[in-house]
């Protein structure tokens, strides 16, 4: 594993765990797409604290779980010690030998180098191995990326170099697919509006777990100036009932290597 610059978010497992288990929650519906199968070599790429990992365990296949935070990984062995969970990076990952299925959950809109990530995906796949993922598509938390660069510009702060973010439509993505030797098979883009939780405390805990790389370099009050403006700037659109959703859209995708 190499260091590729990357601005890197601040992964607190526990408030990942405690407040967004959403984000494995949904993810237990991939599972269905990529349908493991007993003996079955599978890499979960990305694999956070591991709850996905183990799910795949549990059909009978010999899975590895990998993510780029070292936090995460240790928090997966600790919750999982009977698999195996291994410090990576999705751009430019090894396996030891060819695999039947590469599984991502939730990942890959962290990854602005698609390119690098692909080239990994395809070199670790059997040739008809399949790539089953699902992360932010085209327009994934709009609302929110206006709110969040609305109250940074509005103190001065350009917001642009600091995105994390890529969020690609299904033709951009599907093409850089089929460039790197995918037959696409299926891909669809859909709306997928995500309760928060913890009621009111919802958008501040999203925007702590999730866009800390915008919060990072800001003095205390400065961080809570920010989180206040984007709330009120969502909320007549995002907040109803004493409850905060995130507007998600996400890509899924299933390609086979040829």
């Amino acid at each position: 594993m190499n260091n590729l610059p990357l601005l890197d978010n601040n992964w607190n497992t526990d408030l990942y765990e405690d407040k967004h288990a959403f984000v494995w929650q949904y993810g237990e519906n991939l599972l269905k797409v990529l349908n493991p199968k007993l003996g079955e070599s599978i890499l979960d790429l990305g694999c956070g604290t591991g709850q996905l990992t183990e799910k795949i365990a549990q059909a009978g296949a010999e899975v590895t779980g990998i993510d780029r935070a070292s936090s995460m990984i240790e928090t997966a062995r600790q919750n999982y010690p009977h698999l195996r969970f291994d410090v990576a990076d999705a751009r430019d990952f090894q396996v030891l030998k060819p695999l039947d299925a590469v599984f991502s959950n939730a990942v890959l809109h962290w990854i602005k180098e698609a390119d690098a990530a692909i080239a990994s995906i395809h070199q670790a796949l059997k040739p008809g191995g399949r790539f089953v993922a699902e992360f932010g598509g085209k327009g994934n938390i709009q609302a929110i990326v206006t709110a969040l660069y609305s109250a940074l510009e509005a103190i001065a702060i350009s917001p642009q170099a600091l995105n994390p973010w890529y969020f690609p439509s299904i033709g951009e993505y599907a093409t850089l697919l089929e460039q790197q030797g995918f037959d696409v098979t299926y891909a669809t883009l859909f709306a997928r509006p995500t309760p928060l939780t913890e009621g009111e405390a919802g958008m501040a805990n999203w925007l702590e777990m999730f866009a800390d790389v915008f919060l990072a370099g800001l003095s205390a009050d400065q961080k809570i100036q920010i989180i206040r403006t984007v709330e009120e700037h969502l909320l007549p659109t995002l907040y109803q009932q004493g409850n905060w959703t995130a507007d998600y859209r996400r890509i899924r995708i299933v390609a086979i290597k040829l």
